[in-house]
């Protein structure tokens, strides 16, 4: 069985095309190109499993792609419990389908105790156990948004593009780095009561548009996962 794994993120889809054998292609596409996906992949899918927070225009898209393949489509929803992980949310539906499958990708591939960070247009922080619990998470403004929200909320502050500094001293390289330090200062107070010496297999397994900026300046262990959200998807049904 071939399974195309779909992540229509705030500003991208992502794709993946798998077997039970692993990934046989992956991809970026921008929201207005999801026609031309079929005439790229190496092989016509069985079947389309989707994860969308793009909105209705998109999910229209990826419907229309399904229909061109003449393949079935799954689409994919925050529930209870799936492939080993339960979710703590009061209204577990509530949970943003992406996060969710962001949690079943971290789980499905590691072990131990894990804190699951999505660093996209937002940034997700989120408590996994090492049982598949998810015990709770932060949403917090994406490095950009970050950025772009001082730019437009205030009269003297550019739309910075500077870089990182442990003491920056000019006002670019000050907003960047503030991003990046807010950023990895929630990253590092989620993340204390679980890599303790007794936790000794945790890591922060990180994914993301930005996950370049951010993983440079991490002194926790990490593990980067390109599409951790397609990995979720391929993980969280019955092939």
């Amino acid at each position: 069985m071939k399974l195309l794994c779909l992540d229509a993120g705030n500003t991208r889809l992502k794709w993946g095309l798998r077997t039970q054998d692993g990934w046989l292609a992956q991809g970026v596409l921008a929201h207005d190109a999801i026609a031309s996906l079929a005439a790229q992949l190496p092989a016509t899918p069985d079947c389309i499993r989707a994860c969308n927070v793009a909105g209705a225009a998109v999910a229209a898209d990826i419907e229309a792609l399904a229909t061109a393949l003449a393949v079935p489509l799954d689409w994919f929803r925050s529930s209870s419990a799936a492939a080993g992980v339960t979710n703590g949310y009061a209204a577990p539906t509530q949970l943003g389908a992406d996060r969710w499958a962001a949690l079943i990708g971290a789980h499905a591939l590691h072990a131990g105790p894990a804190l699951v960070v999505m660093a996209g247009t937002a940034t997700t922080i989120d408590v996994l156990s090492a049982e598949g619990q998810f015990c709770g998470g932060l949403i917090l403004p994406g490095l950009d948004l970050m950025r772009t929200a001082l730019a437009r909320n205030t009269a003297g502050l550019p739309e910075a593009t500077g870089q990182f500094a442990p003491l920056p001293t000019n006002t670019d390289d000050a907003i960047v780095s503030g991003a990046l330090q807010a950023t990895l200062g929630a990253i590092e107070r989620m993340a204390a009561p679980l890599c303790r010496p007794a936790n000794a297999d945790f890591c922060v397994i990180l994914s993301g548009g930005a996950a370049d900026a951010l993983a440079p300046h991490l002194v926790l262990p990490v593990r980067r996962v390109a599409h951790l959200v397609l990995e979720g998807l391929a993980a969280s049904g019955v092939w």
